[in-house]
């Protein structure tokens, strides 16, 4: 399941990366909000991560990677979530799913399910043993795995959607 899409990559001088990493921070602001209103919403749906998966995909590495620093920065800031203890892990994992879904999308060349599922399993997959090795908790470092499978499954399902959606813009 493929579809051919306009990626980009977009550099540091370009303003455009400012203004859509501006926009997916935002899109990371929001959706955790709407999450949060389900119990345990943030743990089990993961929405911080949405944002950056589609930035990093459709606008390059630059982009994914502003996204995935200032979005957890900005939310810890803003409301306290994720609490501070927990940032150091989410923006590791942040940064790994920057990397892997920028990584995907020059490799494949265009939306594919295979490659934002590649880039899911390598953000959580290396993001949980970084965990592990900071906490030294395996229960703790394996969390999203234990409650966060919706989560992966909706970035997995509905990235795809958005970023074919996106395909043409």
């Amino acid at each position: 399941m493929a579809t051919t899409a306009k990626l980009y990559s977009l550099h540091l001088s370009n303003t455009k990366t400012y203004l859509f990493a501006i926009v997916f921070v935002t899109g990371n602001l929001l959706l955790p909000q709407l999450a949060h209103l389900v119990p345990q919403g943030g743990l089990i749906l993961l929405p911080i991560y949405f944002f950056t998966l589609i930035a990093a995909y459709k606008y390059g590495i630059h982009v994914g990677l502003l996204t995935a620093v200032l979005s957890p920065l900005a939310n810890n800031l803003l409301f306290g979530m994720p609490p501070s203890a927990m940032l150091p892990a989410i923006i590791i994992k942040s940064v790994i799913l920057a990397v892997a879904a920028a990584t995907a999308a020059k490799h494949f060349g265009k939306v594919s399910f295979l490659g934002i599922l590649l880039a899911i399993l390598a953000y959580q997959v290396v993001g949980t043993g970084i965990e592990w090795a900071m906490t030294q908790n395996f229960f703790t470092a394996v969390q999203d795995f234990r409650i966060g499978v919706p989560g992966m499954l909706i970035q997995l399902v509905a990235g795809y959607f958005v970023l074919k959606a996106l395909a043409k813009v």
